[in-house]
């Protein structure tokens, strides 16, 4: 699986391949024209609830990551477009400042497990 996580406010680069926007809300300051992604995968993203529930908290981590890995259970068509773009190379694209502790990471771990 030839998949990475970056944020979308980093330059982009050929050697992003496929970028797929993984947030269910639109990146501030971001013109849709200068984004530069390939698909926005907003459906993926986690629900509001748990989105604010989570609120970037590191001790939520774990919990987070569980009931994340339960909502997306029935998303399986946009997983698909993940691993079919991740054969050659893809990038799961977030607008969090937090870089350790957010749904692109965790969906990363999900995909690439």
């Amino acid at each position: 699986m030839n998949i990475q996580v970056k944020r979308i406010y980093e330059e982009s680069n050929e050697s992003d391949g496929f970028r797929i926007l993984v947030d269910r809300l639109w990146p501030r300051g971001i013109k849709k024209t200068e984004a530069n992604i390939d698909l926005w995968l907003k459906d993926i993203a986690p629900s509001d609830s748990l989105r604010k529930w989570f609120n970037h908290d590191p001790k939520k981590w774990t919990e987070f990551q569980k009931r994340y890995a339960q909502e997306i259970i029935d998303k399986q068509e946009d997983i698909d477009i993940i691993l079919k773009e991740g054969k050659k190379r893809v990038t799961l694209l977030f607008s969090s400042k937090e870089t350790e502790h957010n749904n692109a990471v965790a969906l990363f771990e999900l995909v690439s497990t």
